[in-house]
């Protein structure tokens, strides 16, 4: 088992930036895919980016290609979403994730085993 714990969001003007941070800890000896994934009232979850073991290969929506950046830290168990030029269609809750699985470079959520409880990012026009 792994546990997450997401922090790092807040309320921010449009342009602005956040990052986001995840602490795992539990089985963290296994070499896990991690990735955040966000979800906006009344939409679905979406995929946002995720980060290979080793950190050398990663994956972004389009929606923040160019603007977010994923990376981690195995020495520490964390991982980090660093979120530039904000706009108000960033709102949302947004979730670490976890899995052991092959697939990971997808981002479909039915993937990711271990999820954190979230952290609400909301950006202000």
């Amino acid at each position: 088992q792994v546990q997450l714990v997401e922090s790092g969001g807040g309320l921010v003007q449009a342009g602005g930036s956040l990052r986001l941070s995840c602490a795992a800890s539990g089985r963290t000896s296994n070499r896990y895919a991690m990735g955040w994934f966000r979800q906006a009232p009344g939409k679905e979850r979406e995929f946002v980016a995720t980060i290979s073991w080793s950190g050398s290969l990663t994956y972004y929506a389009d929606s923040v290609k160019g603007r977010f950046t994923i990376s981690r830290d195995n020495a520490k168990n964390t991982v980090s979403l660093q979120m530039n030029s904000l706009k108000p269609e960033d709102t949302a809750v947004y979730y670490c994730a976890a899995t052991p699985r092959a697939g990971w470079g997808t981002g479909r959520d039915y993937l990711f085993d271990y999820w954190g409880q979230g952290t609400q990012v909301t950006v202000s026009s």
